[in-house]
């Protein structure tokens, strides 16, 4: 079994297509870590904000294989492969695959978001704080710590099955980085 840390993301009917997103992971995988959900706005275009959170699921499958099956779950929510879209119904990146490093079945790995984009790197603080970047050798926590952007995030109230699995920071909080 390898571990795999899954980012998703949705700014189309969000609440909606993050339940489907993890029901659908859950009825694959068996049982899910899940980050706190944070909304954030849209980084590199125009677009409604986001909701974003991480995913930790363990699989038999191949990255090739979890990578195909992952495109297949987009796209029966109608995910647009033609164009480059800021508007999505769901998406899922795999952000790590047990401790590769490196290009694999087309797949850079770990993925250049984690470090890049805080809605990324802020749930994985929480989700796995103590767990190395494969590349880096530091801890998310740390990464986190050590982060400096002007992205906008914040974490929000959510509830999947019946179970608040995200709840807002105090707004001193909202200002920076996690100590």
């Amino acid at each position: 079994m390898t571990t795999v840390l899954l980012g998703i993301g949705s700014n189309r009917d969000r609440e909606h297509h993050i339940c489907e997103g993890l029901d659908a992971l859950e009825a694959a995988f068996g049982p899910l870590r899940v980050s706190r959900v944070f909304e954030s706005e849209a980084v590199g275009c125009r677009a409604d904000n986001y909701f974003n959170l991480v995913v930790s699921l363990s699989t038999d499958l191949s990255l090739a294989e979890l990578s195909s099956w992952i495109k297949r779950l987009e796209d029966r929510f109608g995910r647009d492969r033609q164009v480059r879209r800021c508007d999505q119904s769901l998406d899922i990146d795999i952000l790590t695959f047990g401790t590769l490093s490196g290009c694999f079945a087309g797949i850079n790995l770990p993925r250049n978001d984690i470090t890049r984009n805080a809605f990324v790197l802020w749930p994985l603080s929480e989700l796995v704080p103590d767990e190395k970047h494969p590349s880096t050798g530091k801890s998310f926590k740390q990464l986190w710590r050590m982060y400096q952007s002007e992205q906008k995030l914040w974490p929000i109230d959510f509830v999947w099955r019946g179970q608040r699995i995200s709840w807002p920071d105090e707004p001193a909080a909202l200002q920076g980085a996690a100590d």
